[in-house]
Order: structure tokens, then sequence, then C-alpha cells
């Protein structure tokens, strides 16, 4: 199975990247399944109905979210109704929505896809991940019921997010981290079988701060005071992320590139 997983898209230059060049991904990659993870979709805060639908009718199979899953108030309600959307698995237990959830390619076979929040630097204590995403592969075994399996680990410390994909090596056939919005260059099969990249980067303009433009963000830096509100950069995105290829038997990876389309970055992507 070829799957294609994109990081954060931030605000609208990441969606307007998304739904021009995800179409021609999907189909020169002759991809299988395709998860985006929208959670700073809607200016740079969130995603509302409207931005998921965007992104569903460009190739998304999922949305994944993350702390900023609600946001925007409306995802209270529209993500129970959208069951493509997944919201973190360690939140509170009455939170809307799900954190995992199977779904089918076009060929019929399953893939299993999972968020989970981290603990270090993250301004809330959620629930363990590892808890949670332990539990949910105890029940769902790679191979088995699922032919992949795919974890977004969406944390601060790269640390909290290698130590994930050992701990799902050969269980998952992914493990990709999101959150910081900064691209790492350690794309890689673990012993096990396990894909990991430690983040995918944004679907964003970098020449920002971490999507935002840098105005406002310098001015703090620099003086400790802020002036007005952040607001997502509008230069032309570089779609980053990780693309897989799974065996069918197994579950495990045969094949991971690390993915930079579009924009300013250096691009990548598979052959």
């Amino acid at each position: 199975m070829k799957i294609l997983f994109l990081g954060d898209v931030m605000g609208r230059a990441g969606r307007q990247g998304i739904s021009e060049r995800l179409p021609a991904l999907r189909k020169d990659w002759r991809l299988d399944f395709v998860i985006v993870n929208g959670e700073n979709a809607t200016n740079g805060a969130g995603l509302s109905g409207e931005h998921a639908k965007a992104i569903f009718e460009a190739g998304a199979d999922v949305i994944t979210l993350g702390d900023h899953a609600f946001d925007q108030k409306e995802m209270l309600t529209h993500i129970e109704g959208d069951t493509r959307i997944i919201r973190p698995l360690n939140i509170a237990r009455q939170a809307p929505g799900r954190g995992a959830a199977m779904y089918k390619d076009a060929r019929g076979r399953k893939v299993l896809v999972a968020q989970a929040l981290g603990q270090v630097f993250m301004s809330r204590n959620y629930d363990s991940p590892f808890v949670a995403i332990d539990d949910l592969l105890k029940r769902h075994p790679l191979g088995g019921q699922a032919q992949a399996i795919v974890v977004d680990m969406h944390c601060e410390a790269t640390s909290e997010k290698m130590g994930m994909g050992h701990f799902c090596d050969g269980r998952a056939s992914l493990v990709v981290g999101t959150h910081t919005h900064v691209p790492t260059s350690d794309a890689q099969i673990l012993p096990g079988g396990t894909a990991l990249l430690t983040d995918a980067g944004m679907c964003g303009d970098y020449n920002s701060v971490i999507g935002m433009d840098p105005a406002e963000p310098l001015r703090r830096f620099v003086n400790g005071m802020g002036k007005s509100r952040f607001n997502p950069a509008l230069g032309e995105a570089t779609l980053s992320g990780v693309y897989v290829e799974t065996d069918d038997a197994t579950g495990k990876a045969v094949t991971v590139k690390m993915v930079r389309q579009g924009g300013r970055l250096e691009q990548s992507g598979p052959a």
C-alpha cells in the first residue's frame, strides 16, 4: 500500500498548497491512502468544517487534529458527523469524536489511523500517550485486521516522538511526529519494520516563524511585548510529510521517503 502523510496545514497558504498540489501527487504517485494533519488550517488555529471539506476534496482520506482540535468551536459538533476526522486519543474521555478509527482504501484494504498527544513541554498534562497507543495496538495487531497502521504523535519534544516510534516498532506501519512545523531529516525504517519520521513539518509558507508572518513573533522575541495577534504567512506553501510503502501481508514498511513539494524547501519525494 502506498501511503502519504502530510504535516500540519498552516492557514490559507497551506490550504491553497493542498488544493493545488495534492490531486496531482495522488495521481502521479498512485497513492492508495492520504492522511493530512489539519489542526492549524483555519487561520492557524483549529479546523473549520468548510476547510475540512476542501482538504477532503483535494484528495485526503483522513484528517488528524491535535492540541488545537477544538479551537474552532464548530468542530465540537462537526467531528461527530464526520468519521474521517481524528482527534487525539488521550484527551478527556468526554471529548467528542474519536482518537482512532479503521478505514478502507479503494481496494478494500484496511488502514487503522490513530493520534496521540505528547506530555513533554505541552501546556496540559494529557493522559499517557504510550498507554493509550499500547491499548489500541494490543487490540489491533499489525497484519491482522488492519493491513496498515499509522500513528500521528503530536507533541513538542523530538525525544518523545522518537520514543513512540521505538515503542511501536513492529506494531505499526508508520509513526510520524507533528506539531512543531519543522521537518526533520531522519526518515527511516526501524529494525522491527516500522517507518519513523520524527516530525513531518508543515504544509505552509516557510518564509515565516513556524508558519506565522515573522513581524509579530520577532517583536515579542526582541522586546518581550506583543502588539498584535499572530497571523499566518501567505507566501507559497511547501507540502511537507512522508511517503511510505507497506507490505500488505505483514503491514510493515518496505520504503520510506521524506516529502517536500513546492515552495522554498529543497524538493523531495518518491522517485
